[in-house]
């Protein structure tokens, strides 16, 4: 609509200037054209002209978060809901077990059932995501694993080979989800976001098993243990939705970001926005830095597998909780870790954009992620107060959540094109470590004690301290 305001003009004068103004809006649909009543000297027109905005939608509350950090907080949901549907396993096998008179052997089984498929899909998952894009590797691995959760009750009333077998699937789908979500930030994130994003999502596993073990009891409690399964294996169709609405592999894929946004992140040097196809096999094992990250994955997953999987039987056998009491205790280091791991993040991610390298500070976080566990683990023995041996758990915990801004941060920085291979390589032997580890620990309870349990880890993380401080490096060595 068009709206005429008139200075002292001719009637004459009128009737042309109104043609003319008719003719621009027909010219120019979009824009609205108004005018301010009052007199000038010549006698003209004051126009003002505005863009409409009638079409422009207003924005959620998300949609105003910028996008890089969307892809991050919907990988912290998918990793909230991979330890979620992980950990719930560790409630429910209890009735399970009573339930289908199981004996401690099989319960072991069931529940190492799981890493079967595990350990099959960490290579694999890199390589996938880094061909074809972390988004369409994510996205299957969540569907794939939530199917697999809520298949498990009628799994397991069928028989044990088909749990077992489950389960492994389970496994496969949580494999690719380290790789994929690696491959997307290495893509998205710019070395100055890097480890702060990192942190975040790893937060959500953490914070996964904490809300696994909170809410299994009392959903066990209430409908009984299949419900466990089938109320968080759901939840992956709702993180669905939102993925394939709002998630892409890489900016370039994105046609709903902004120029400003792009910019910034495709701006990084140290990134390379583009899938991959041949994989330089040769060439990545041929690198020193490479090795640092395999050989120090697997001292640190040592001791964090050991302690979170044993700490429960610790917690009853040398401090004398009871079972209730150990499960309540077991949660306050995975929030340690999730408080810690941003608090490192953002203290990591701040000394780089200071100008301190990369290298450095890779080395340095992880340091703290190694020899702060070292320190704590090794006081167990001379603390006598539960209270105590708890609080220096946590400690324990807490600066080894330091190592997200170290070795989980470096796949990045050394092979941004490979972050998913890289995180796919190192990650198996962590998951081996977790497997040996665990074994491990039981034979050496068996015939020792649990400072020699203790010892052992100690002593990874002093390995893991000097391979990374002689080999490892926060640049690019991977084309």
């Amino acid at each position: 609509m068009v709206t005429y305001c008139w200075g002292t003009s001719s009637p004459g004068s009128e009737s042309i200037d109104q043609l003319e103004s008719e003719k621009k809006s027909n010219e120019e649909p979009a824009v609205e054209i108004n005018s301010s009543k009052g007199t000038s000297s010549d006698e003209s027109h004051s126009f003002t002209t505005t863009a409409s905005v009638e079409d422009d939608k207003p924005k959620s509350w998300f949609d105003r978060i910028p996008k890089r950090w969307q892809i991050v907080a919907l990988c912290f949901f998918a990793f909230l809901l991979c330890n979620m549907d992980r950990v719930n396993m560790s409630i429910a096998i209890l009735p399970m077990a009573s339930e289908f008179h199981w004996n401690s052997t099989t319960v072991g089984l069931v529940q190492s059932s799981f890493f079967w498929g595990y350990l099959l899909t960490q290579i694999a998952g890199g390589v996938w995501a880094d061909s074809i894009g972390g988004k369409k590797v994510l996205g299957f691995g969540v569907i794939w694993w939530s199917v697999a959760t809520v298949l498990t009750p009628l799994a397991a009333k069928l028989g044990l080979p088909v749990l077992f077998a489950v389960r492994a699937c389970m496994g496969i789908g949580e494999g690719v989800a380290m790789p994929a979500m690696n491959n997307l930030l290495s893509r998205w994130i710019p070395v100055t976001e890097r480890s702060r994003s990192l942190a975040l999502v790893y937060s959500g596993m953490y914070l996964g098993s904490v809300t696994g073990l909170a809410f299994s009891p009392a959903l066990i409690h209430k409908y009984n243990w299949p419900s466990v399964f089938f109320t968080f294996g759901s939840l992956g169709a709702v993180w669905f939705t939102f993925w394939q609405k709002n998630a892409y592999s890489s900016p370039a894929e994105d046609i709903t970001l902004s120029e400003e946004e792009k910019n910034y992140i495709l701006g990084d040097s140290a990134q390379e926005k583009v899938a991959i196809g041949e994989i330089p096999w040769g060439q990545l094992l041929s690198e020193p830095s490479v090795w640092a990250l395999i050989v120090c994955h697997f001292c640190h997953n040592w001791g964090t597998f050991i302690l979170l999987t044993w700490m429960p039987t610790y917690y009853n056998q040398v401090l004398g909780f009871n079972l209730m009491e150990s499960g309540m205790f077991s949660v306050l280091p995975w929030l340690t870790m999730a408080l810690s791991s941003n608090l490192g993040g953002w203290i990591a991610d701040n000394l780089v954009k200071r100008g301190v390298s990369v290298t450095l500070v890779r080395k340095v976080m992880q340091s703290i992620g190694f020899l702060g566990p070292a320190f704590f683990l090794t006081q167990l023995s001379h603390i006598r107060s539960p209270s105590g041996a708890v609080l220096c758990m946590m400690a324990s915990q807490g600066l080894d959540a330091f190592s997200q801004s170290g070795l989980y941060s470096n796949h990045q920085d050394i092979g941004p094109r490979y972050a998913g291979v890289l995180l796919g390589l190192s990650n198996t032997a962590g998951v081996l470590a977790g497997v040996i580890g665990t074994a491990a620990t039981g034979y050496i309870l068996q015939h020792g004690t649990w400072d020699d349990v203790f010892k052992v880890a100690v002593a990874l993380y002093l390995v893991g301290t000097v391979v990374w401080n002689l080999f490892s490096t926060g640049e690019r060595v991977i084309d």
